[in-house]
């Protein structure tokens, strides 16, 4: 997969201007090849940064950032050139946001240690700091001791994208939070790989008493998508309004210009893709994918069909 998502976005954004201001007149290529960039990359970037800055948002609250022949060129953000100073409130609502990822278990190492040492700030007597979190699905607690234990799970599972139930032995690697849900991730003995299973989808769960070894690097807490070899592909071009759907979903890029896109978009039901295209209208275009093309007609018609039988009513 080529497509950068945000948070990685902005994590180089971020790494980079500290940098760039710090060494006035850095080249374009050694800028490129400090952070990874290839140079429409960077001018992206730097586009990005140069409608960002303080409140106020005036032509002088406002950073300049952009290529000038060789050199990068970054003015106004001198706030990036130092560390941050929080005020109390800030630091508090920091740590308190920092603890309640840790909790939910989606927090890299990084975090762990940074959250550590701002309490050690913040609290330096010791004292605790609570923070209260809605309470998790009761599944959540099983799934979350059996990865602590090292013990195999038995699940029965419904898909979200056919509906269709499976009863799957898996070994539960880490139960996360994100977007307001909850998930699993771990080795599926069904489908022989990784998966992440959203835990409002399972049925039943029970752990068994067989055991496994995690692996020694667990990939991170995020909603992934596997591409499976029943999956319909689709290639779709979108338009600059629909860039979004790059860095929201996993696609491949199949190419770029200064108009839009064209990605490679797989999913294992032909309707989802469909949904996507309908929801875009325009702004899309199914370029290859005969079997999206039949869903996107027949949904069509299902639309034009309630909304005709509503006006009748």
């Amino acid at each position: 997969m080529t497509s950068t998502r945000t948070t990685e976005r902005l994590a180089r954004i971020l790494g980079m201007l500290p940098w760039v201001i710090a060494h006035p007149g850095a080249s374009v290529a050694g800028v490129c090849r400090r952070f990874g960039y290839t140079r429409a990359e960077l001018a992206r970037d730097l586009n990005l940064v140069f409608v960002c800055g303080l409140p106020g948002y005036g032509p002088g609250d406002l950073m300049v950032a952009y290529i000038d022949g060789d050199e990068v060129v970054v003015d106004l953000a001198d706030y990036f050139a130092r560390p941050l100073r929080l005020s109390p409130p800030e630091a508090l609502l920091l740590l308190a946001s920092g603890m309640a990822l840790i909790s939910a278990g989606n927090a890299p190492d990084a975090l762990v240690s940074a959250v550590a040492k701002l309490q050690a700030v913040i609290v330096p007597d010791g004292d605790s700091l609570a923070v209260d979190l809605p309470t998790p699905p009761e599944v959540v607690s099983l799934l979350a001791d059996a990865a602590a234990a090292g013990r195999v799970v038995e699940i029965t599972y419904t898909s979200l994208a056919g509906g269709r139930t499976t009863h799957r032995r898996i070994e539960p690697w880490r139960v996360f939070s994100s977007l307001g849900n909850w998930y699993l991730s771990g080795r599926c003995h069904l489908a022989e790989a990784e998966r992440v299973f959203r835990v409002d989808r399972i049925r039943e769960a029970r752990a068994t008493e067989e055991s496994f070894t995690p692996p020694a690097s667990v990939p991170p807490t995020e909603v992934r998508y596997a591409p499976g070899a029943d999956d319909v592909s689709a290639v779709i071009r979108l338009n600059q309004r629909a860039a979004w759907v790059a860095e929201y979903y996993p696609v491949e890029i199949l190419s770029r210009d200064p108009t839009g896109m064209v990605i490679r978009f797989s999913a294992a039901d032909p309707a989802i893709t469909a949904r996507l295209l309908v929801r875009l209208a325009g702004d899309a275009e199914l370029i290859e994918g005969p079997e999206v093309g039949t869903a996107v007609a027949d949904l069509r018609r299902r639309i034009n069909r309630r909304y005709r039988g509503t006006e009748r009513r």
